[in-house]
């Protein structure tokens, strides 16, 4: 929830900023990457549990 509200400001903050510019380039790359950030809000991929096992990877005595 936090990350997708996050990436969400992020193209906020772009939005304004690509109004603010006069530059065709700089205006270009920050509609680039607001675009990226508005991908990563609408695509929501599910996260997916990870089991991991840990091994103790010592030769000495268990402490």
């Amino acid at each position: 929830m936090l990350d997708s509200e996050f990436k969400r400001q992020r193209a906020q903050v772009l939005r304004d900023l690509v109004a603010t510019t006069n530059d065709p380039f700089i205006k270009k790359r920050l509609l680039a990457l607001m675009s990226r950030y508005e991908d990563m809000v609408s695509a929501r991929t599910p996260l997916t549990p990870v089991n991991l096992k840990v091994q103790s990877q010592s030769t000495g005595p268990k402490q």
